[in-house]
């Protein structure tokens, strides 16, 4: 019979021209009907997962002896895209808005390769074949225009507007939030055709900002009848004769405690430690034992599988598994019997674990702790609370000795801890945020957090020696070359760094966090770090935790939000029950099923970690509405070539825009991380102190613009014959206007500058037409230009090349986007050969928007870092979007593709708001 392997195999030969179906029957010597009926469906199954290509002249090969190179599309708002290929050592590919085909955000298609940069440099291609399609609902807003309506998509990277016919709008009306199904992707000029599936409500009504979000992500809310039905089946309690039945060791006699927040109502971790007589700590770090409940390939499973693990947004929370057992049976709530599969390790003096083990139990733990309450009696020696936990504040204070311990051994072995400030939106009963107050990392989070990686480590290598089917927490080394960049910006900074590219040790890391500590620049260098690594992520296989410095790593202690937990759960309990030896069959099946269960749960954290950020910056800037016109105190967090961001004591971040800084005009100093006026010489640097007004609030991008309180507005200068008023004044004999304005009659004859914005945006109207040199016509003889001197000829950039940003760094894609308020200062960034390359750093208005305080780079293959405390007190994951880029600068330019519209309507472009 002929297989999938074996079609795949004869291509790889060396060898191997691409054949003809007819080459292929007559290859493998097919000579029944029925069997060439099967081998036609398996090569048409191949082809459409893209797995061979058939070329023009009707012949199978392999894609990527056909130079083509499969991969997944990452679009930038502007309209482009980079590929993003599966094999990570192949560098990003570079695709034009006009190349793209009908691909969207998220695609995985084939694409081919049409330039090559001289020395391995960028590479620009074009998509071909779409593979699988990423993008088929989207949220946005409906806009009627009575006999059709378009929807303005929520998501920037879906660049164009859906198309949505009379008969499919499904009463929706102008102003309403929706969900549509797309029925056609766009192509050529066509824009996409939808169809309203769920209107949500009007976009101000309360609740539906986060349902959109919800629905964006395409998060479930309810669960299936056939799931609750199974959840109800489930016990409220646990009875003697269940214990003696399972052989299960009894701890219900020990001191165990959890720990956690106090809003937390799913407690699937308890704690207990002991001081040996022989001098050893005896740490036991119990976990609900949710398989218990939850069996493989019911419909509770399929269920956890499909979501992959709890999101936790700013108003609630969506649960892997229903409250009836997150909340009841699973927790391990107080004083009550629960089922639970420890691990018990003993620290010697070194702190080196000289005994472990992992086993089925049961406990019933004496107190459910709070992070406040156990911080006030170990800090603050809180005398009510000494006295209401008199029997444990002895327990307390062995766990702080051991997890101090712990934690010297951990940082001493270079382990990287990142310690950003985290906040906590609080929202009223209508989802109105209120307040926003800061998360303290106190010595009880810390606790839980040492003893979580403790047994995490001690559970993976137990059972990667006994060579089980497993799923393990990996982090890969950070990509040399981003390494490197980042040393480079260290030093600009004056913090030197041990080692090179990828030979530095995270012991070097770790040392430069230390010394940063308390610092100005202790939260860019911190976020410039974090972008420098790659993201953790779920494997079958263990290679090694770079952030943690731990050779061993997995998550065991939270089965009741995550996935890959439940699933070595089981795998641990059938370990046991079978003497340390698994059948040869569920050997084979479990190591078959671990590299989909990992790739799966990773892809569905990173959906969490998005919702979770989306629903964060939605209420940070939700909260700031009615603060438009107040002043604040705030300290400059990051200083970028389009301006600078301030953040708050609350930890609220704006952007104050280089438009804003009318006092001079200043410069963005790469290697120094600052803005320098022109004429004052002032600095602005990451750390300086400044009072701040709220300027405005954007709710559609969920951004924040600031303006510094009591700035002066420039004071002009002449230069090489004078300026002219700010845009629209008159302009002295031979000057020119500054902002680029239409100048009115303006004497001619003088140099001209550089252009304006409009100029050079080539989107001239009324008067500001074309550019021309001295003396030329321009609208009404304005000789208004930009804010540079006068050139020599007379001439002007009419069209200055637009940077743009990267995909996941490996192409060479580092130039930043450039944003309609990015620096315009005259020293331009030039090769060696006098090649215009760009002008410093900039970002577009609405990608330009990054959040620093990040720890997973959106773009490209998602590499950008990971918490460097896996299991965090807080375990708020980080993220901070990079842009791609703005626009396609440096790129030739194609001609456009004309595409029939299916619908009969041009592609709806959306405008830009004011």
């Amino acid at each position: 019979m002929i297989t999938e392997q074996s079609i795949l195999d004869l291509m790889q030969a060396p060898d191997y021209k691409p054949m003809t179906y007819q080459e292929l029957e007559k290859h493998f010597g097919i000579a029944d009907s029925v069997e060439f009926k099967e081998f036609l469906k398996l090569l048409n199954a191949l082809e459409q997962e893209g797995k061979i290509m058939l070329t023009r002249s009707d012949r199978y090969g392999l894609p990527e002896h056909l130079d083509l190179l499969r991969g997944r599309l990452q679009v930038h708002a502007k309209g482009f895209a980079f590929l993003i290929p599966e094999d990570k050592e192949h560098p990003d590919v570079y695709i034009g808005v006009n190349d793209l085909l009908s691909g969207m955000n998220g695609d995985t298609v084939l694409a081919r390769i049409t330039t090559r940069g001289p020395a391995g440099g960028k590479l620009e291609g074009e998509v071909v074949k779409i593979i699988t399609r990423a993008v088929n609902q989207v949220v946005g807003v409906f806009q009627s225009q009575e006999v059709y309506g378009f929807v303005l998509p929520d998501d920037k990277r879906i660049v164009r507007d859906i198309f949505i016919p009379k008969e499919s709008m499904a009463g929706a009306v102008d102003g309403d939030k929706v969900v549509v199904n797309i029925v056609s992707y766009p192509e050529g000029r066509a824009a996409a055709e939808g169809e309203v599936i769920e209107v949500l409500g009007h976009k101000d009504d309360p609740g539906v900002d986060i349902l959109s979000i919800i629905r964006k992500h395409q998060l479930p809310e309810g669960f299936p009848d056939e799931v609750m039905a199974e959840a109800e089946s489930a016990p409220d309690s646990i009875t003697d004769e269940e214990i003696a039945q399972q052989g299960r060791r009894d701890l219900r006699g020990k001191n165990i405690v959890t720990i956690d927040g106090e809003d937390a109502k799913d407690l699937d971790d308890a704690v207990n430690v002991e001081l040996l007589e022989n001098g050893h700590y005896r740490l036991g770090v119990h976990i609900a034992d949710v398989g218990y409940y939850v069996r493989e390939k019911s419909e509770l499973d399929k269920e956890a599988y499909n979501r992959g693990c709890s999101v936790y947004l700013v108003d609630r929370v969506i649960p892997m598994l229903p409250h009836r057992l997150s909340n009841g049976i699973c927790s391990l709530n107080p004083q009550v019997n629960r089922l639970t599969l420890s691990c018990e390790m003993e620290f010697d003096k070194h702190l080196k674990v000289v005994k472990h083990d992992v086993f089925t139990s049961v406990i019933k733990t004496k107190e459910r702790m709070t992070y406040n309450n156990v911080r006030k009696i170990l800090e603050d020696e809180d005398p009510e609370l000494m006295e209401r936990y008199k029997d444990l504040v002895g327990d307390f204070r062995l766990m702080k000795e051991l997890a101090m311990k712990l934690r010297g051994k951990r940082m001493k072995r270079g382990a990287v801890d990142f310690d950003f400030v985290e906040s906590k939106v609080i929202v009223d009963e209508n989802g109105k945020p209120v307040d926003i107050i800061k998360r303290e990392r106190s010595i009880a989070e810390q606790i839980i957090e040492e003893f979580m990686l403790a047994a995490n480590e001690t559970v993976a290598e137990h059972f990667h020696w006994l060579k089980v089917p497993f799923v393990y927490r990996v982090h890969d080394n950070p990509d040399p070359e981003k390494l490197q960049n980042f040393m480079a910006f260290a030093e600009n900074m004056g913090y030197h760094i041990k080692g090179r590219g990828n030979s530095v040790h995270p012991r070097a890391l770790q040392t430069l966090l230390e010394e940063i500590k308390d610092t100005k620049e202790q939260t860019v260098i911190s976020t410039m770090m974090l972008r420098s690594m790659k993201q953790a992520k779920y494997d079958a296989d263990m290679s090694g935790h770079f952030g943690l410095a731990a050779e061993y790593y997995t998550h065991f202690t939270s089965p009741i939000r995550r996935y890959p937990d439940l699933v070595i759960h089981r795998v641990i309990r059938e370990v046991i029950e079978s003497n340390n030896v698994l059948p040869e069959k569920r050997h084979e099946y479990l190591a078959s099923r671990m590299p989909d269960i990992a790739q799966h749960s990773s892809e569905r954290e990173r959906v969490a970690v998005e919702a979770e950020r989306d629903t964060d910056q939605l209420k940070k800037a939700e909260y700031m509405l009615d603060k438009v016109g107040e002043e604040f105190e705030g300290i400059i967090s990051s200083v970028t070539g389009f301006g600078i961001f301030i953040e708050l004591p609350n930890t609220i971040e704006g952007l104050i825009r280089m438009a804003g800084l009318t006092d001079d005009y200043y410069h963005f100093d790469e290697a120094s991380m600052s803005l320098i006026g022109e004429r004052t010489s002032k600095v602005f640097r990451i750390g300086d102190e400044v009072k701040i007004r709220v300027a405005r609030v954007n709710m559609d991008d969920h951004t924040i613009d600031f303006e510094m309180v009591d700035m002066k507005p420039r004071r002009e200068r002449n230069r090489g014959g004078g300026f002219g008023g700010r845009g629209g004044e008159r302009g002295d004999k031979g000057g020119f206007a500054r902002g680029g304005g239409r100048g009115k009659a303006g004497n001619g004859g003088g140099k001209a500058g550089r252009p304006g914005k409009r100029e050079r945006a080539a989107t001239a109207a009324g008067g500001a037409g074309a550019v021309a040199g001295a003396g030329g016509k321009r609208g009404k003889r304005g000789n208004g230009g930009g804010r540079g001197p006068a050139t020599q000829d007379g001439n002007v950039e009419a069209n200055r090349p637009m940077a743009f940003g990267f995909g996941s760094g490996k192409g060479g894609y580092s130039s930043p986007d450039m944003g309609e308020n990015g620096s315009s200062g005259r020293k331009k960034k030039t090769s060696g050969s006098g090649i215009f390359m760009g002008e410093g750093r900039t970002s577009s208005e609405g990608e330009g928007r990054r959040k620093r305080h990040s720890g997973e780079q959106n773009t490209g293959n998602g590499e950008g870092g990971t918490s460097a405390s896996e299991e965090g007190g807080w375990r708020k994951r980080r993220s901070g979007e990079q842009d791609a880029g703005n626009g396609e600068g440096g790129f030739r330019k194609r001609k456009k593709k004309k595409g029939a519209s299916k619908n009969g309507t041009a592609a709806f472009v959306r405008k830009k708001k004011k």
